[in-house]
């Protein structure tokens, strides 16, 4: 799902909201998620998941090319973690259908 595919299916559930204020609230919302996560923080959403920031070491990687050697920097990379809630109504039944 896209994020104007997400956009268009909460203005349909919810016709007494304009579609552009839809759009501002989802966008606001994945915002301040970012904002969050680029100072650092931890954002929970219960039941859905934690989205967090991990940092990676300095590494010695490879050109996929050429088969060179390159030194990749160290870098911070988003994490999401899915929660209870979530995981068990992607498992119904143990085989994910």
């Amino acid at each position: 799902m896209t994020k104007s595919e997400l956009i268009a299916r909460l203005a349909e559930r919810n016709p007494h909201l304009y579609q552009r204020d839809v759009e501002r609230i989802v966008t606001t919302i994945f915002d301040e998620i970012a904002d969050a996560l680029a100072r650092g923080d931890r954002v929970e959403l219960r039941g859905f998941g934690a989205f967090s920031v991990k940092r990676r070491d300095p590494r010695q990687g490879r050109n996929p090319r050429t088969g060179e050697a390159v030194a990749v920097e160290s870098k911070t990379v988003p994490f999401f973690k899915t929660g209870k809630q979530l995981r068990e109504r992607l498992n119904v039944g143990g085989d994910g259908e």
